[in-house]
């Protein structure tokens, strides 16, 4: 009844009440409630050692490695949010709840995925890695926004719902 009441004023819930529980029940929810952090945690540190690189121009290897991390860990987070998605949803990604997140993180992961294959074939300078880590940080810095609205939406539904 309520979440007809939901969809009678235009707003639909992010979770069902099944949806829910087995959200909160799943260990993956504790993983990405992990990963998240963490991830954002050594994205800050590489891109200031990104902007130092630029800045300065010392530090261009740390400042590689950082980003080499920050691709690793969001590949990490993608394949086990897709798990996530698969047990709370019943399906890998694109689940409606969370579509235009999903899209937008396969352009995070194309671009995270450009820096790697210039790097390792030699495609683009310092400079032009450095500028394409830059573009690809912008892009997660949009989708971790995407992800933490939805948190906050989530937690005014249960709210709303008690």
């Amino acid at each position: 009844m309520a979440r007809q009441a939901q969809v009678q004023r235009g707003k639909r819930a992010l979770y069902t009440v099944e949806q829910r529980i087995r959200r909160d029940t799943s260990a993956w929810t504790l993983v990405q409630g992990v990963l998240a952090p963490l991830q954002f945690l050594v994205f800050l540190i590489s891109l200031a050692l990104v902007l130092r690189y630029l800045m300065t121009g010392e530090g261009y290897v740390i400042a590689t490695w950082s980003i080499v991390l920050k691709t690793g860990i969001l590949y990490l987070i993608m394949v086990t949010g897709a798990i996530w998605e698969k047990v709370v949803f019943g399906q890998y990604l694109f689940a409606p709840a969370f579509f235009w997140e999903d899209v937008f993180s396969f352009g995070v992961i194309a671009l995270h995925t450009a820096y790697l294959l210039a790097l390792w074939s030699g495609t683009f300078g310092p400079g032009g890695l450095m500028g394409l880590a830059l573009a690809a940080y912008a892009a997660y810095a949009i989708n971790a926004a995407q992800f933490l609205w939805k948190l906050r939406v989530a937690r005014l539904q249960a709210g709303e719902a008690a």
